[in-house]
């Protein structure tokens, strides 16, 4: 009997820890983009499949949110979001997002330059790997390769 404890007790451990990733991102989110770009709604789309609710903005100078979020030259892509404390700048895969709501690093965001294949909102196959950096003040540094 103790033995079926123990497989309900880690059963359950496990359902809360993957609960606890989930909440672990914030409610809310604003996506900064062109009019034209497609690829950044179905990114938003990705993010409202985990509970996030998304409002769009295309109606900025997206040059300007880059700069008030401090993405570095190079790291750029076609969207911005601002979601809790933090910039996530690009396509960067939801894993990489919730990794950043789970560590809460001291940082002001993490980009993925471009818009590589396969990431959310860019259809197709991962060609090449994934270089995610975390971001403040315009300096960037690696944080996850996937």
């Amino acid at each position: 009997m103790q033995h079926m404890s123990t497989k309900l007790l880690l059963s359950g451990s496990m359902l809360l820890g993957a609960v606890s990733a989930q909440a672990a991102l914030p409610p809310e989110a604003t996506l900064y983009k062109n009019p034209q770009c497609g690829c950044c709604d179905a990114y938003a789309r990705h993010l409202e499949e985990l509970g996030v609710e998304v409002t769009i903005i295309d109606d900025v100078e997206l040059g300007d949110i880059k700069q008030q979020a401090g993405v570095p030259y190079g790291l750029g892509s076609c969207h911005t979001i601002e979601m809790g404390e933090y910039w996530i700048e690009g396509h960067v895969p939801m894993e990489a997002v919730q990794a950043l709501f789970e560590e809460q690093p001291d940082i002001d965001g993490i980009g993925l330059a471009g818009m590589p294949i396969g990431t959310p909102g860019m259809p197709g196959p991962q060609e090449s790997p994934y270089n995610v950096y975390t971001f403040t003040g315009q300096e960037d540094e690696p944080f996850m390769t996937l």
